[in-house]
């Protein structure tokens, strides 16, 4: 794969966190202290946890790329590393293009901003102009339905009002490289089937989409490849179906 046909490029990606041991809640600093003064050489004692390890692979230009995984096995700790905002301990994220993250509801959202605030917010934290951002401006709020609450402060929005707003400006602002994470279970089965449809539209334009879900029928619908975490490691990247396949021997689904 040349250089000029990857988005993403992760090699050696680790993220390592200290977790006390036996950490004890003290209703008063005299408890505390008492109980330090009592086991001073474990005050200080913690372990390693590795929410990722030792992650490689690349992701290319214009594919949607599946990340599956159950809950814990590193899928959101990497998208946050890969959208800058968790630092990893070790290994390196290379991005070809600009990245817009869908991570949870609200995520880049300020509460106190208006609908329509927010959305020239973002787009401006993306580098679009005023003028670039003016022309979207009008479809991103169609598609998220929200025209008679567009200058409410967000903070008053419903979870499924704040959730169509922020996929619509993430699907229709200029990233290069959209990160969208199980977050589309918030609203109802005619706006899922429109994100979807609108995912597939971002990457026939040109446009890399990482998708994140536990809905295994879509990312057999979406995806062309994906990668398999479990327990912070990568125990598959490939296929698709064969990703799932192998999911699915690992953690079989109840009949």
């Amino acid at each position: 794969m040349s250089s000029k046909e990857i988005a993403l490029s992760i090699r050696g990606l680790s993220k390592a966190y200290n977790i006390p041991i036996n950490s004890v809640q003290h209703a008063t600093s005299a408890e505390a202290l008492l109980h330090w003064l009592s086991n001073p050489w474990r005050a200080n004692q913690k372990e390693i946890f590795w929410a990722v390890k030792e992650i490689t692979f690349d992701v290319r230009v214009g594919e949607i790329f599946g990340l599956i995984g159950a809950n814990g096995s590193g899928k959101s700790t990497l998208l946050k590393i890969i959208s800058r905002i968790t630092e990893p301990s070790s290994g390196s994220v290379d991005l070809y293009g600009r990245v817009g993250s869908l991570l949870e509801v609200g995520t880049g959202f300020h509460p106190e901003l208006t609908g329509r605030e927010n959305i020239f917010l973002n787009g401006t934290l993306l580098g679009m102009s005023r003028q670039q951002i003016s022309s979207q401006f009008d479809a991103m709020v169609e598609f998220a339905g929200v025209e008679k609450f567009l200058d409410t402060p967000v903070k008053h929005y419903s979870s499924g009002m704040y959730v169509r707003l922020a996929f619509a400006v993430a699907a229709h602002l200029s990233s290069d490289i959209l990160l969208v994470d199980e977050v589309l279970s918030v609203g109802d089965s005619e706006f899922q089937a429109r994100c979807l449809q609108r995912i597939q539209e971002v990457a026939k334009s040109g446009r890399t989409v990482i998708y994140v879900s536990n809905d295994m029928q879509s990312v057999a619908a979406l995806c062309g490849r994906a990668a398999w975490l479990r327990k912070g490691r990568l125990e598959f990247v490939g296929n698709v179906r064969d990703a799932l396949s192998q999911y699915d021997k690992a953690y079989p689904r109840a009949s």
